[in-house]
């Protein structure tokens, strides 16, 4: 908790609010705007890594100097420099989510330990976490296969389905998507997959996406 207050303190105001924008909304839809984005073509160099290294800029965890690496990226691209990235989101399945829900639960047990506030602890990006590589295939040929399947990965795994029930209810900023509902491809491509975010009125594109690049926003 000493280091969240730490950050907040530590934090200033963003260098590059100049080039924020707003977005009017067309004379059909009535007036006002649909909100803010940072204009990357301002500083004639449209790229989803600089979009992210200015809208969070605050000369803590994110600095001036590093999007001016990337500006500068045909000197900085010879050199073995460090540039901070905080994306859209982040898109977890089984493997690797659920060991991160792990560490979240322990480090709210510690500050609860501690005398601080637990539910201060959440993720700081946006997660989407899949529970897709759970059920196993004990019945099939059968019409009654997916429930009876669904069934028994409830029964056998029940500590962890209940684990993963109370993270969906304790943490902000995270979406869990329970095992039977598909694989992680597909729930992202037909649900999750967004291609601009709004974050205090602020719009900013999803980002480079692995999985299902038609998800990626054009830049």
């Amino acid at each position: 908790m000493g280091s969240q207050c730490y950050i907040a303190c530590a934090a200033r105001e963003n260098p590059f609010k100049g080039i924020l924008q707003t977005l009017e909304k067309p004379d059909r839809y009535g007036s006002g705007d649909f909100g803010h984005f940072y204009c990357l073509p301002a500083l004639n160099d449209p790229q989803i890594l600089l979009e992210s290294e200015i809208r969070n800029c605050d000369e803590f965890q994110v600095k001036a100097e590093d999007g001016e690496k990337i500006l500068d990226w045909e000197k900085t691209s010879k050199n073995q420099v460090e540039i901070p990235f905080k994306p859209a989101r982040v898109l977890l399945q089984d493997f690797t989510g659920v060991p991160s829900l792990v560490d979240l639960a322990c480090t709210r047990d510690a500050i609860n330990r501690l005398g601080g506030d637990p539910d201060k602890i959440n993720p700081v990006i946006p997660v989407d976490l899949v529970i897709d590589h759970s059920i196993q295939v004990d019945v099939a040929r059968s019409e009654t296969a997916v429930k009876v399947n669904m069934e028994l990965e409830f029964h056998q795994n029940k500590e962890r389905c209940a684990f993963l029930k109370w993270g969906s209810n304790a943490f902000c900023n995270m979406l869990i998507v329970p095992p039977g509902s598909g694989i992680i491809h597909r729930v992202n491509l037909e649900y999750l997959g967004r291609v601009v975010f709004n974050k205090d009125g602020v719009k900013y594109p999803l980002g480079p996406n692995g999985l299902e690049p038609i998800c990626n926003p054009k830049v």
